[in-house]
């Protein structure tokens, strides 16, 4: 009788797991420990949001999983993979926008599109589909100095999105704008993870937000930073910023308390 071998299913889309991942780099003659080890677990398509103490090694962490900064032990792994550089299947983000002024925001959008390999045809339906899903369609002949700060954070976004990554990274990336235009982000954001589901990991000093869009917020000590606790946000979806409510209110204040020891 014959058997058939099943093979063990692949790593779901998305999944993260870091192992003792740990950040150390010389400065000056001395050894400096940006990120103590830590390991961590996101599972794909969850939203998982980091706050701490500024310098703790909140971007340092972003940056290892991005394949930015190598890490001195430990391990990372992006759907099985080992973290060892930048990868397509990572997208990241950050606060400055980083366009460039000389394209427009198609432009943008395509080149960050030309390490893949597409045709020009290819690169310009995918940049529009992308602007499209931000709220630009009707601005993709417009160039960055002709946007508006939070119309260029959704070329940005845009730019991210295009290559339809598994995880996105995401650094501070709405903490310059003024409160209204971060609220319209922080929606915008949240309908397209809902479309998408892709895994996030979203660094962020704004204890609010990081309620309103997040399954799970993780804290991070002062520096070297190390994980103090992982609090689940299980608050039906869609949420608000006007539903305040006493579980809200005490899942603040618990992170307020925890910020306020870590420095």
């Amino acid at each position: 009788m014959n058997t058939a071998t099943v093979s063990p299913p692949a790593p779901a889309r998305g999944d993260v797991q870091g192992h003792d991942a740990e950040v150390r780099f010389r400065q000056r003659g001395r050894d400096i420990q940006a990120l103590a080890p830590v390991s961590l677990a996101l599972a794909p398509g969850s939203f998982t949001s980091v706050i701490g103490p500024s310098g703790c090694g909140k971007s340092t962490l972003l940056n290892a999983i991005a394949g930015f900064t190598p890490l001195s032990s430990g391990s990372l792994q992006v759907d099985g993979a080992i973290v060892s550089g930048p990868s397509p299947r990572v997208g990241v983000m950050f606060q400055q926008y980083a366009l460039f002024p000389w394209f427009t925001a198609a432009g943008n959008v395509e080149f960050a599109l030309k390490r893949f390999g597409l045709p020009r045809a290819e690169r310009r339906t995918a940049a529009l589909q992308a602007l499209d899903e931000v709220g630009l369609s009707g601005k993709a002949d417009h160039h960055p100095g002709q946007l508006s700060g939070g119309m260029r954070q959704r070329v940005a976004l845009a730019r991210t999105l295009a290559a339809r990554p598994d995880v996105l990274l995401m650094d501070e990336p709405f903490g310059a704008l003024d409160a209204q235009t971060r609220l319209a982000m922080q929606e915008l954001l949240l309908r397209i993870w809902e479309a998408r589901r892709t895994t996030v990991l979203f660094i962020t000093h704004d204890i609010d937000e990081a309620l309103l869009l997040s399954d799970r917020v993780l804290v991070m000590s002062a520096a070297p930073g190390r994980f103090i606790d992982d609090l689940a946000i299980d608050s039906p979806r869609p949420r608000s910023v006007e539903q305040i409510d006493a579980t809200y209110i005490a899942r603040r204040n618990h992170l307020l308390r925890l910020l306020r020891d870590a420095h």
